[in-house]
């Protein structure tokens, strides 16, 4: 069978590669691969920056936004043969620690989680894959398309229920929403804040290209000039910074209304500087009751969350948000951006 695999930590060894077909075990579920999303991620591990291969194994098959098609199913298990699935990346540590003991594997307190395609289990870039029945969420057979989207709105929907758990420590009746970043997860976040009906902005750097007109589409409001513009006239009372760039992050912090809520999504890169009133900024954190929270990965309740979110979606609006569809034996094209990409879809099914 063939997969898309890399040696971890290892710059250039990402190839089209030979694997053993897979073997179900008693309570998994035999899926053919229907395509894998790439994402800053699957990058970064391409470039040799991090990820470990599974035990006793040197390579690493990559891809953690799946998507597949049941091909075989476990009697009991809720699904049948045709089901359109996708497959939970993180699983909980072996001890194991008190919030993966809960199902919170999100919020996994000693670091020992495996994850699919990152983390000591292989991904999903491969013809066919075994996912366990637990860890298989079924969508909609209309997002046949477009469910490739359905990982990354797994963590907008955390990101959204972190906030309103936050939010819910005292009256709370947000109408106005920034997001910073148009990529892929802050599209999906703006999506998720308009079918809360909140008023919602969008910030990015581009000024034309696809990005602006799907923000329009949606019903939001798109920026590009910057943040005082995004924040003028009434400050957002939710924040979700989808960039990790650092002025962003502060900045965010610095403009939003009281009782704000600001939500780190994006990850900075380390060593870089930028000069910030702490005093000031705190001052006005704790005198306006304001929250600032880190959210990553998702659980099943997310997974939930996301195929409910994006079942409600338009399916012609999400399926401008795939830019290019390659074929696996032409992965590289998928790893090599252009300058209008939202999402870069990996396809395995021919």
């Amino acid at each position: 069978m063939r997969a898309l695999t890399v040696l971890p930590e290892r710059r250039g060894s990402l190839a089209v590669t030979d694997v053993p077909d897979p073997e179900p075990g008693e309570n998994d579920l035999l899926v053919d691969g229907v395509a894998v999303g790439v994402c800053g991620t699957d990058r970064e591990i391409a470039d040799g920056d991090y990820g470990w291969a599974p035990p006793g194994r040197d390579r690493l098959v990559i891809g953690h936004e799946s998507l597949g098609r049941v091909r075989d199913a476990p009697s009991g298990s809720g699904f049948a043969p045709g089901d359109l699935v996708v497959g939970v990346v993180r699983r909980p540590d072996p001890e194991p620690c008190g919030a993966c003991a809960h199902g919170e594997f999100d919020m996994c307190r000693n670091g020992r989680y495996t994850e699919r395609g990152i983390k000591e289990i292989d991904g999903f870039a491969s013809r066919s894959w075994t996912v366990e029945a637990d860890y298989a969420v079924m969508l909609d057979p209309r997002l046949a398309e477009v469910g490739v989207l359905m990982e990354p709105t797994t963590i907008v929907a955390k990101a959204w229920d972190q906030i309103e758990k936050v939010g819910a420590r005292g009256w709370f009746e947000p109408r106005k929403a920034l997001v910073t970043g148009a990529g892929p997860i802050g599209l999906l976040a703006a999506l998720l804040g308009v079918q809360r009906g909140l008023d919602v902005h969008v910030l990015d750097q581009v000024a034309d290209g696809p990005k602006p007109r799907l923000v329009a589409d949606l019903g939001a409001t798109y920026h590009h000039e910057g943040l005082e513009e995004a924040v003028a006239g009434t400050r957002p009372d939710i924040v979700i910074e989808a960039t990790g760039v650092s002025q962003l992050v502060f900045g965010a912090m610095a403009n939003n209304a009281a009782y704000g809520i600001v939500c780190l999504t994006g990850v900075s890169s380390a060593g870089r500087h930028v000069e910030v009133d702490a005093g000031a900024l705190n001052r006005d954190i704790v005198l306006e009751n304001d929250a600032i929270i880190g959210s990553v990965n998702a659980n099943l309740g997310h997974y939930a969350a996301a195929a409910h979110a994006l079942a409600g979606a338009d399916l012609d609006w999400l399926g401008r948000l795939i830019s290019r569809r390659v074929p696996l034996e032409r992965y590289e094209e998928a790893f090599t951006p252009h300058p209008d990409d939202v999402k870069v879809v990996i396809t395995l099914d021919g």
